[in-house]
């Protein structure tokens, strides 16, 4: 076969094969009759339903172009794992162990999960390179009725409820400086929600340099947010204030139950470490840029989820932890001042990169 590409527009490009001429027939001469007119191809042969057989019997398949870099992947795995989970789940790792010892333990084990979980998934992304992540893999391995089970539930369910509550997340903490003194509306929380979704479907569904643009902006942006609780805390720690870290594991609880849920709240903040799967067949030169991202971000995501936990309990009390609905800005207030307000917005931020990458990687269940 003799093949070629031609562009269409800028995320799609068009593979023709040559076509080699009518099938063999069982009675006649051995060949069939040719075909009257162009007919469309069998979406089993190529996996796309846009593929058709022109005029001249060559035959066409549409896909997107490869225009996920390394730098891309890192920022779309790194992006979708640190959501808001890391500025509210502290509360829930510490009401459950007890100790601000075992508590840092925790976020290093849910680190060392999800870093097994993503080298099982990039094994996987390596061995069958298609989009879909877990729907193309249960439709290699175990057929076309659970995968539809698998995409279905995904589609209807997991999905949208998860990015409406991320959507309403960001619209939270955007909207709050605005109502220092009170609750903010609730229409007005929606509706800044329902357009914060469409901004970001219009955005991916126009280019896919667009959604990775706006991924790699936002995934900075959160960077530099907890870079400044970082550095705020370990300035903390270099004026002596080490006190919450002497005697750390001073009331750790031995109840299994307890150490589950902390572990069922810590993985919270690590999910995502699964994205970049969804668009392999968009990442260029998969078999070692999908590793690559993997090595690279999980890493960084829980050095830097256990660097802020250990700033967090430099500036606040255990107890100041377990009544705070969002620790992060509680952290603000205490140790920012005037500049309180940054940690809001931050949030709010780093949700809208969290959302970004989530719908990224959901749309690529259709083109898988």
């Amino acid at each position: 076969n003799q093949y070629f590409t031609e562009t269409m527009g800028d995320d799609i490009w068009v593979k023709r094969a040559s076509w080699k001429g009518p099938a063999p027939d069982a009675h006649g001469d051995g060949y069939g009759p040719l075909p009257d007119k162009p007919r469309p191809m069998d979406r089993s042969s190529n996996g796309t339903a846009n593929g058709k057989v022109r005029d001249d019997g060559s035959e066409d398949s549409v896909n997107l172009k490869k225009k996920i870099t390394l730098i891309n992947g890192i920022c779309l795995i790194v992006g979708n794992i640190i959501g808001s989970g890391i500025f509210v789940s502290p509360k829930g790792v510490l009401v459950e162990v007890g100790s601000v010892g075992l508590s840092l333990v925790i976020w290093a084990a849910c680190g060392a999960f999800s870093v097994v979980g993503a080298l099982c998934y990039a094994e996987l992304g390596t061995s069958i390179p298609k989009s879909g992540a877990s729907y193309a893999y249960i439709l290699e391995a175990f057929g076309p009725l659970l995968a539809f089970l698998r995409l279905w539930v995904s589609v209807l369910i997991i999905e949208p409820t998860s990015q409406a509550v991320i959507a309403l997340t960001f619209a939270q903490y955007l909207i709050q400086p605005f109502f220092p003194t009170c609750v903010a509306p609730n229409a007005a929380v929606r509706l800044l929600a329902t357009a914060c979704v469409a901004i970001i479907t219009f955005v991916n569904c126009a280019y896919v340099r667009w959604g990775t643009r706006v991924q790699d902006l936002f995934t900075a942006a959160k960077l530099v947010a907890l870079v400044v609780i970082i550095i705020t805390g370990l300035v903390h720690m270099g004026y002596g204030e080490v006190a919450p870290f002497q005697n750390s594991f001073e009331g750790s609880t031995a109840n299994v139950g307890g150490i589950a849920l902390a572990l069922y709240s810590g993985l919270f903040a690590y999910a995502g470490w699964d994205t970049l799967n969804y668009a392999t067949e968009e990442l260029r030169d998969p078999y070692r840029n999908l590793p690559r991202a993997i090595w690279i971000s999980l890493p960084i995501v829980t050095i830097i989820y256990i660097l802020t936990n250990i700033s967090y309990y430099t500036i606040l009390s255990t107890t100041e932890v377990l009544n705070s609905d969002a620790v992060a800005v509680t952290f603000a207030n205490r140790s920012l001042g005037v500049m309180a307000w940054c940690i809001p917005i931050a949030v709010a931020m780093s949700t809208f990169g969290g959302l970004n990458a989530s719908i990224f990687a959901a749309a690529r269940y259709e083109n898988s």
